[in-house]
Formats: structure tokens, sequence, C-alpha cells
């Protein structure tokens, strides 16, 4: 397995409160990762389910059908998704 290694140039800076900061690091010594990795780690995984959260959805068996006809209609011009689509998502940044 081959694991891709990248710098570190990017800086973030956070305050948090004395309480935050012991669980923080005590979950960090239990993961056998320091602060920085735990707190990476954690953050990361937060905003990856945060982006998926808005792309997943589940519909009901008795909706899929319909849901997947719309899909498969002729497209049609749609001016406000022309619009939405010609900008780049926020997180893209």
């Amino acid at each position: 397995m081959q694991v891709a290694i990248h710098a570190r140039t990017s800086r973030l800076g956070l305050r948090s409160t004395p309480e935050q900061e012991h669980i923080l690091r005590q979950a960090a010594a239990a993961s056998h990762k320091s602060l920085t990795e735990f707190v990476l780690d954690a953050a990361c995984k937060a905003a990856e389910q945060t982006l998926l959260d808005q792309r997943l959805f589940v519909l009901p068996s008795n909706q899929s059908q319909m849901f997947l006809d719309l899909l498969d209609r002729p497209e049609s011009s749609n001016g406000g998704l022309d619009d939405l689509f010609a900008h780049t998502a926020p997180w893209q940044h």
C-alpha cells in the first residue's frame, strides 16, 4: 500500500475552552495521535460527512420509480440550473 505524503503548508488556528482542549488531548492520546492529527482527522471526517449529506438522499420505495422516471425524461432548458452550475461549489475554492 502506497501512502501519499503531502507537505502541510496551510495553517489553521482555533481557540478552545480548557475543557475542550483537555478532552481533545485525551482522545488524541487514546488514539495514539498528536493533537494536530486527531483534530484534523476528526474535522475532515465531519466535513466530508457534511458534504455527503448535501449530495446523498434516500427516497421511500414508492417514490423511487417516480424519481427515476423524472431523471429519464428528456432535458429541457432551465436558466436557474444553468446559473447554478456556472458557479464553483464553495468547498472547491
